[in-house]
């Protein structure tokens, strides 16, 4: 098993690069356990990447970041295994009224890895619903929006590049895990309430634990 390992910046993996001797300055590196691609922030540059860098002999792609709760059981430092995520706004506006892909008969905007193997190390994680945003919810009204859309009842978090991690790991017919540690609560943006720092620090752990595991 080959396994790609995909994030948005070199920051969000920065104890990871430097326990393997990586480098921190280049978009796609190798390594006997994995290879590391940072994509760039967003779904755009992410798609991107992928398409460009994704080879044959990758059966995994490991999506790893932090990422945003909407959840009060999530706080900042907790990781999640990302099991559904979701184009949150891809659709079209009639009125007041959102309509998600699959109204419009355009396929759906949610999507879900189709994995061959068993994960026991992600699969420990909790599962939360993750979503797939352009601009990061930081306004009370937005947010009161998007939880009625989906209901109170997910266990929800926020990224800029989770579900286009999905979108190329289905296309390309490959397993895809998405683990993210939460650095903030979704709210009003509220830097001083961020744990960044915290959140890499859990997330590199448990990735070097993963990548050293024998397989």
């Amino acid at each position: 098993m080959k396994i790609l390992v995909a994030a948005a910046t070199s920051a969000e993996l920065g104890p990871l690069i430097d326990r393997f001797s990586l480098g921190h300055d280049q978009p796609f590196q190798r390594h006997e356990h994995f290879d590391l691609l940072v994509t760039g922030v967003g779904m755009t540059a992410t798609a991107f990447a992928l398409g460009r860098f994704v080879l044959p002999e990758h059966t995994l792609l490991l999506n790893l970041g932090i990422a945003g709760s909407f959840d009060p059981d999530f706080p900042p430092g907790t990781l999640v295994r990302v099991c559904t995520d979701t184009f949150s706004e891809l659709g079209a506006e009639d009125g007041e009224k959102f309509l998600p892909l699959d109204e419009l008969g355009f396929g759906s905007a949610s999507l879900q890895p189709e994995n061959r193997r068993q994960y026991p190390l992600a699969e420990a994680l909790p599962a939360a619903a993750g979503i797939t945003v352009n601009t990061v919810h930081g306004n009370e009204k937005s947010i009161e929006t998007l939880l009625s859309r989906y209901g109170s009842g997910l266990r929800l978090v926020e990224s800029m590049e989770g579900a286009a991690c999905f979108h190329a790991a289905l296309q390309l017919d490959i397993d895809c895990l998405q683990v993210r540690a939460i650095s903030n609560r979704v709210e009003r943006r509220n830097r001083n309430a961020w744990q960044i720092g915290r959140a890499i620090g859990e997330l590199n752990d448990w990735a070097i634990s993963f990548l050293l595991q024998p397989r």
